[in-house]
Parts: structure tokens; sequence; C-alpha cells
């Protein structure tokens, strides 16, 4: 039996590694939120429903027996967001416009960039504008999940994007400026979005509203969210809960180029969305 246990396979290898990976990342979906007291309070209650059973407390058993046969279809109510996150996760990682398959197959990367350039333009001079004037915007471009949700919230919009435009929706005095305004390719959706904010507790507390829902979003949705501060002119980008502080145009360009895979110039008409291939 000692040589069976001191025999280790390279399948046992990849196996730990496997596992390992899996649980970082799990970890990395959970990290600063409340998910990981809810994780100890049922362990504890697990093992406290073990120590009545193996004790003979058999009332004392059973009400524990019941609470943790509940919670366990409970958990799937409590970690819905975090569940779907994961989904999420994974799906973004696998899919072959921009995921792991989209970096083996590496030619449709390339498809595309040129144009890219030109559709970027505007969103670009209109960060760098509202920098320059401290103009509070949070922009959001949808990447692989439908938006229609975050659409249905604000206004719609449906008009070829221009920097004149952005900043127009965006200046304080406009009655659209509250709230996200939500892009596909060359295409300004839907204005005043209201969007869902993070509940994560290890942000630093400086970040506004605006940050925090860039981060809340992109938890959710797979979408990556761009950020001017109104309070510091700071640009930044969020993508997958994780955000980027006090970017420059440039990096801003070359983020937006490198995970915006097909962002080609429109050939639709005014007034109706684009078509993402």
């Amino acid at each position: 039996m000692l040589n069976n246990i001191l025999q280790i396979r390279f399948v046992d290898v990849i196996d730990v590694i496997l596992v390992a990976i899996f649980a970082y990342q799990i970890y990395r979906l959970v990290r600063g939120t409340n998910v990981l007291r809810i994780f100890w309070a049922l362990l504890v209650l697990v093992l406290a429903w073990q120590v009545a059973k193996l004790s003979g407390m058999r009332l004392t058993g059973a009400i524990l027996g019941s609470v943790v046969n509940v919670g366990l279809i409970a958990l799937v109510v409590i970690f819905q967001p975090e569940i779907r996150k994961f989904l999420l996760f994974i799906g973004t990682k696998t899919q072959l416009d921009g995921g792991l398959l989209g970096r083996i197959a590496f030619w449709r990367r390339d498809a595309g960039k040129a144009d890219s350039r030109s559709t970027l333009d505007p969103y670009i001079h209109a960060c760098m504008h509202m920098s320059a004037a401290k103009t509070g915007a949070l922009i959001i471009f949808r990447r692989q999940n439908e938006v229609e949700e975050l659409v249905a919230t604000g206004e719609r919009i449906d008009a070829r994007v221009s920097a004149p435009l952005l900043e127009t929706l965006f200046f304080k005095n406009s009655p659209l400026h509250d709230g996200a305004v939500i892009v596909q390719g060359s295409t300004v959706l839907a204005a005043r979005c209201i969007l869902p904010v993070t509940s994560r507790t290890d942000i630093d507390p400086s970040l506004g509203l605006r940050h925090r829902s860039a981060i809340g979003v992109t938890e959710q949705l797979d979408v990556i969210a761009v950020v001017v501060s109104e309070e510091t002119g700071a640009i930044s980008y969020a993508a997958g809960g994780e955000i980027s502080h006090g970017v420059s145009p440039t990096q801003l360009r070359q983020y937006l180029e490198a995970n915006l895979i097909e962002m080609k110039p429109s050939t639709d008409k005014p007034g109706k969305p684009a078509k993402t291939a």
C-alpha cells in the first residue's frame, strides 16, 4: 500500500494542477465578497451537525440536519451571482471570438484590426476631452453578452458614434448625463442606463459610484467599462470585475484594440444598431 501511495503518475500531477487552478479561480471570483463568510458559517453548521450525531444528541442533530439539507438548496439561490459569474468566466475564456480558443486561432484576432482604429477614434477623443474638462463619464462596450436588459433601463439612442455626441450625452446639464452609455461597435445603443453596483468590500473607498458600477457590471456581463472621473479626470477601464486606474489614452486604445476583437465600422444606416459578426 505504501508503494502505491509513493507512486505519483504524471496524470496525478496534472490532476493536482487543474484542481489548484480551479480553486484559485473560485477564490478570485469570491474575493472581497461575503461568500467566504457564508462558507465558514456553513462549515461550522456541518461540523456541529456531525458532533451532535456522534454525541447522540438526536434533537439537535435532527434540527441541524434539516438546516444543512435545506441549505444545500439555498446555496444555489444565495450564490446565484457567483455561479453566474463563474460560468461567464468559463464561457469567456473558451469562446472562439476572444478567449483561449481565439488565441489558438490567432488569425481571427488579426481580422479587422486596421479598421478598429478608426472605429475607436471617437471614444478615445471623447475620453481625452472629457478627462481634460473633468466631465464624468461611464461607457459600456458590449462584447459577447446581450445587453438588452441594460439598454432597457435607459433611453434608446441607436445613433452612429462621434466624439461630440458622447461629450454632449455626458455634459453635466444634459438630461442624459447621469448613468451609463451602452455602445456596440460604432453605434451608441442607449444612454442614462442603470448598472448593477459591486458588493465587494475590498475596493478603494475613494472610488465613486461610476467606478463601482463599472466593476459591478463587468462582474456580471462580458463587457468592458470605461470610466472618466469627475473629480480627477483620470481614465480607468474595467473588465472581469477588475479595474485599472489612471490609464493614458494610448493605453486605453491598446486595451480596447486587444479586447474588442471585431470592432469594425458599421455599415448600417443611422437609427439601427450595428451588427456584430
